[in-house]
Formats: structure tokens, sequence, C-alpha cells
């Protein structure tokens, strides 16, 4: 047989059966989601919510993760200890079943775990696979057990190796470099961010953090603890402490509807944004779903009936919606659910049914009582939603200006936009940048057939500080809605954006490398982050990184993004070497800007992502917002290592 004939033949022996581990790490973007940045840190988080699960079960209230020095990674809780008895059916200890076959575990027992966390339902198996090297300890039965594992296959059987009065679950990993090739360091702010929100949604559990790989000139590692007695109260105000609240107390809840834990908290502030978090065992649904459906229902329908008793609704001349009772507002809804139905691109919709009446009504009977017994707060409520609805109706104009076509403007886009010649949005990108001096430069650098140009004056409106109408009147931000072809608003949802005539794929803030720079490309990550957060969610968003440095000896240069860069680079060079400090795009030529900064081939974008939405708010909310000590202090911890992305 030739060998063309052979490579396109498909028989029986063209099918490959894998193995539940060997799948995994063939295919583990199926289960963790991709093999980056993101990936890496869910491997924690499947350890973790196993022993949130212990606690859930009343079994567990102490968790520590400890950040070792090779970046591996341990965690131990002081629950049960995995079952370490040989299973009937495989005929090895619970804890190698666990631990080596995909699905096995006590989630799937209801009498073992009423309900369980974890998103895509893999566990400490799909960590296991994806792991150069896991090592199992089990404190139970009155004795220490451990199993060691490469790569998911176990090294030895389960073996006693000592005794104890104790019991509890310890899982060291490392994970592989080889499925992990973009990074395999941890990130210590993005762990404390999931494990304190972890510490909110399940009150009493202790949970500790500790940085082996910072150590202080005292010896300590760096260490945080999270502990909530308060729960989503706590959360909330946790949340909303850069904001100034207009009511005196958070309001809240916990109450079980129909077999169904409904836990809420929520408080009104004086900004003009809604944040709204919903969690379901523990998982953050972005996307919302029927929990959330059920909140919004309760809310709007309570504070309706109070507003139109109280008169204060007669003398509007147009209706209230639902968004207007919304405005200002920050609130955290969590519930459990014992077998949750998820829906949705990214599997973080709720779709059960049955849960949008036990949370409507849970709601309901919160604010009435809330309503009732504080008539101070409840009038300073109503006034904020008549504030609202008179914005929302002057932000209605305002958008249908944005929206309006011109014959000036050329087809409706804006004159100092440059497009590109390419129509395929996939192909295309667009570079917003400071300033019209590097808007030039930018231009003349460019490859005008998929890289189209838009400069913006000087610093753009803060969002974060102005009303809706406010937003939408800024010629600036026009400009870049009409640039993208974003429109936002409907007849049902005033704040639904619409992508579907969006123009560009790859939307990328170019500023200078300095202060003013950094600050120009918050103002413009917070106007996104508001107001168009679907394209920081969809990936589209990025920041350009120019080169501080250019480093010349004679004929040869070579650029520079660090302080130490530049060092390196003029300690290769030796004597004679230069350096040219780059304090705005405007001071490159058209070709240092294409070939450094805008050349496909040679340049280095930064993707916007977020991976805690609720983090993400409460930092926008500082940075930009009117409180300036937690703004000072968070600059001078970050300083040295600030990054522009959420």
């Amino acid at each position: 047989m030739s060998e063309e004939i052979k490579k396109n033949s498909y028989s029986a022996d063209s099918i490959q059966a894998l193995e539940g581990m060997e799948h995994v790490r063939m295919r583990p973007s199926m289960y963790i989601g991709d093999v980056g940045v993101r990936g890496l840190h869910h491997l924690v988080y499947e350890v973790v919510d196993n022993s949130i699960d212990e606690a859930l079960a009343g079994y567990c209230d102490s968790i520590q993760v400890i950040i070792n020095q090779d970046n591996s990674i341990t965690v131990q809780d002081n629950g049960r200890g995995i079952p370490v008895g040989i299973h009937k059916k495989e005929g090895v200890s619970a804890l190698e079943v666990v631990m080596t076959k995909i699905g096995a575990g006590g989630k799937f027992d209801k009498d073992s775990y009423k309900v369980s966390g974890g998103l895509h339902g893999v566990g400490v198996s799909c960590v296991n696979a994806l792991s150069d090297h896991l090592r199992a300890e089990v404190h139970n039965e009155g004795k220490i057990w451990e199993q060691e594992y490469e790569r998911g296959k176990a090294m030895y059987p389960v073996r006693s190796i000592g005794e104890t009065n104790v019991t509890g679950t310890k899982v060291t990993f490392k994970p592989d470099a080889s499925i992990f090739t973009q990074t395999l360091e941890y990130s210590y702010d993005t762990l404390a961010a999931r494990l304190r929100e972890l510490s909110f949604l399940n009150k009493g559990i202790t949970i500790t953090l500790t940085d082996l790989r910072n150590i202080d000139e005292n010896g300590q590692a760096k260490s945080e603890t999270f502990h909530s007695t308060e729960g989503l109260k706590e959360y909330v105000r946790f949340l909303d402490g850069n904001r100034v609240p207009i009511i005196s107390h958070v309001i809240s809840m916990e109450n079980e509807k129909s077999e169904i834990p409904v836990e809420v908290a929520l408080i009104y502030n004086d900004s003009y944004s809604e944040n709204i978090y919903s969690y379901v065992n523990n998982i953050n649904t972005h996307e919302g779903g029927t929990h959330l459906q059920g909140f919004r229902m309760g809310l709007t329908r309570t504070l309706k009936k109070y507003a139109d008793a109280s008169g204060l609704l007669d003398k509007l001349k147009f209706e209230i919606t639902g968004d207007d009772f919304r405005e200002g507002l920050t609130a955290i809804i969590s519930v459990k659910v014992m077998e949750p139905q998820f829906e949705g691109q990214t599997k973080t919709k709720l779709g059960n049914r049955e849960v949008v009446s036990p949370v409507s009504q849970a709601v309901a009977d919160m604010l009435e009582a809330y309503l009732e017994e504080n008539p101070t707060d409840a009038k300073t409520i109503v006034q904020k939603v008549i504030l609202a609805a008179q914005a929302r109706h002057a932000a209605k104009k305002a958008r249908e200006m944005v929206q309006r076509k011109t014959v000036m403007s050329g087809g409706g886009l804006p004159g100092k936009l440059s497009d590109c010649s390419e129509q395929d949005p996939e192909k295309c990108e667009i570079f917003f940048v400071e300033g019209d001096s590097a808007g030039g430069t930018a231009k003349q650098g460019r490859d005008r057939n998929f890289q189209a140009i838009m400069p913006l004056r000087g610093k753009i409106l803060n969002v974060e500080k102005a009303m809706g109408h406010k937003v939408f009147e800024n010629e600036e931000i026009r400009n870049i809605f009409t640039a993208l072809g974003v429109t936002i608003g409907t007849e049902e949802d005033s704040k639904a954006l619409n992508l579907s005539k969006l123009r560009y794929h790859k939307v990328v803030i170019m500023c200078d490398a300095d202060v003013d720079g950094s600050h120009i490309a918050t103002l413009i990550l917070t106007f996104f982050f508001r107001y168009m957060r679907e394209l920081i969610e969809k990936g589209y968003v990025y920041i350009a990184t120019p080169p501080l440095y250019m480093v010349k000896k004679g004929t040869k240069k070579q650029y520079a993004w660090t302080d130490e860069e530049r060092i390196e680079l003029m300690e290769q060079m030796g004597q004679g070497s230069s350096v040219q400090r780059y304090k705005g795009l405007g001071e490159m030529n058209a070709e240092q800007l294409w070939e450094t900064t805008m050349n496909p081939e040679h340049r280095t974008l930064r993707q916007i992502t977020v991976d805690n939405m609720a983090e993400a708010d409460r930092v926008f909310s500082m940075l930009m917002g009117d409180e300036v000590p937690p703004r000072r202090e968070f600059i001078e911890k970050n300083a040295v290592y600030a990054k522009i992305d959420a």
C-alpha cells in the first residue's frame, strides 16, 4: 500500500480508545477550560473545592493552601479524610480510585454530600492527570496513609506511614510543564481573591494562604487568613468599601425555600452602576441564570409596590423599569442546589427553573420587612430610583445621538478614524491612541490593510463618577462607540450591548509607557468594564506594550521594555553604547513604532481578562472612585509590579 493511501485510510485501527486519564492529558482544555494562567489556577480550585465540600457537609472548618518554593501547591484540610479501604468494584484503595478515575468520588452519593462545588465536576483526579507529581496524605482510622502519582498513575499501593489522632487530607501537586507551557508560576493575588471569596460564601471556615516563595527579612512567609462570621453581609461591605452607602445597613437574609438554601445581601450606594454577583454551590455564575432572574423579580416587584404606595412616583411623567431599581445596587445572591444544570457559552448560567420562585419569594419577604422597619432608608431608595429613571430617560436621548448618522462624518464614522481596508472583523484591529501626535505616527507606521487608528484627545471621561447621560454626551466616548460599530440599549434592556456590527475583533489601547499613559489606559478600561464588558469577556480588548528604551551602539540597536533589560543590553554592547528613553509614543518614528509595538510578528499584546468579576469591580471602584487612601495604598503595594490588566 502506498504512503498516500495509508495516510488517507480510515479503518478500525484508526479508532483510539483512550482511558480517562489519557484523555484528560490529551484534551486538558475540555476539563479545566484552558492550559494558560486560568487553567493553572483552576487546578488549585478543584482541590480546594473538595475541602469546601467537606465543610458544607459539616466536617471541616480549616483549610490551608501553600504555594511552595518550586511553585507546587499544598492543600490541607481537617475533614474526615478520603476513605482508604478497598473499593469492592475496583479492587484497590478508595483513595487510589478517587485519585485516578475520572468521575469517581463521594459527590455522586447523596448520602455523603447534599451539594458540592466545582464547576466542571472533574475533581482531584483531573488535577492528578495534569500534574508531573502528586502526593496524597490522608489522616483517618488513627493512621497516616500516603500514595504518590506520576502524571496520574500510582507509583505504589496506598501505604500506612504512621499513627495520628486527627483526621484530614493533604494534597501536594506540581503541574506538568509539558501541558502548562505558558507558565507554571502561581499568582498569590489571584489565589487570594478566590479564597477570600470562598470564605465569604462559606462563613465560619478559616482558609489560610501562605506563599513560601516570598520570605521577609524576619524569615516569615507572606500569608493571609480569610475568615468571615457574617458571610455575604461582610462580602457586600468589602466590595463596597470604596463607595458611599446611602442606606444605614446592609439588607440581608438567609433562608431555605422549597429545600433550596438562599442567601442574599445587598446595599445601595451613590454610584451609577449596578453590581450583582450570583453564585451556585460557590460557583460564580457570570452569565446569571434562574437564581438571578428570581432575585430581580423579587426586588422589582417589592420595591415597585412600595414606591407606588408611597406616592413619591405620582409626579414622574414616565414609567420606571427594573434597571432603575438596580442603579447604585451592590448585591450578592448565593444558592445551594442539589443537582445544578448549567447552560450558556461558558457553562456558568444556572438553568434550574425550580429556583426562580424560592429566590423571588425570599427576596420579597426580606425587602418587605426591611422597608417597613426602616422608613427613612425606604424613602432614600425610592428617591434614588426616581433619579435613576430621570437619568435613564436623558441617557436614552444621548444614546440616540450616538447612533444617529450624520452626512458630515462620512457614513457615521468619526472624522479622526483612519479605517482599514479589510472588511472581515476577525482580521481587523483598531488602536485607540493617546493624542494626535502619536496618532499621526501610528497612521504612518501601521499596515492599513487590517489596522485602524483612532486618536483620543487627552483623558476621556471617568465613567465611574459620571451619570449615564453624561457618558453618552461625551464626544470621545461617542466616537469610541461609533468607531467600533457597537450600539447599546434596547426597549427591553437599556444596558444591553449589541455587538452584531462590531467592526474589529482586536481593540488595542496604545498609550505612553508612563504614569499619564497608564492613567489614560485605566480610564479607557474602566469605560469598557462598565459599558462594554462583553468585549472584555470575549477576549477582544488588549493593551499594547511600547518599549521604554532603545539601546544603541554604532548601527546596532535593540529595544528594552524594563530597566533590567536596559542594563543587560548595555552590558552586552559594552562601552560606547547609548540609551534613548522614550517618554511617549510621539518620540518614536513610524518605523520604530511599527517594529516594536504594532507588527504582529514582533509585538507583545497583553489580553485583558477578568478571572474574578467581583474583585475587578472592587479594584475599578477603588482606582477611579472618590476615596483616596485605599487608592494610595493599592498603588504603593503594586507600583513595582503594576500591570494594566484586571
